[in-house]
């Protein structure tokens, strides 16, 4: 029977399971994005241009490693709930004395 410390520790497993897939998906879609490099012999219109997007590009990054980064720590949170309890659950073997 399941009790409730490895129900507890099972949801922060999968909820940061869900945080990781979440966040990669997210990832994959950033990246699959169309990409154009813009060619014009104005550097300074070009620069003022392309500023914005790649502002907006760092924005998107840094929110995905934040999310990968939440993610990750509660996966491990998870993991080290669960293996603790298993721990605690194990019997203690005594030796017989020879």
């Amino acid at each position: 029977m399941i009790d409730r410390a490895e129900i507890s520790a099972f949801a922060v497993l999968f909820l940061g399971l869900a945080l990781l897939t979440f966040t990669f998906f997210n990832a994959y879609l950033f990246l699959k994005g169309q990409l154009g490099i813009m060619a014009t012999s104005d550097f300074i219109a070009v620069f003022g241009e392309t500023l914005a997007p790649l502002i907006e590009a760092c924005i998107r990054v840094m929110y995905l490693g934040v999310m990968g980064w939440v993610g990750s720590i509660i996966t491990i949170r998870g993991v080290q709930l669960l293996t603790s309890l298993k721990r605690e659950a194990r019997p203690v073997v005594e030796k017989e004395p020879s």
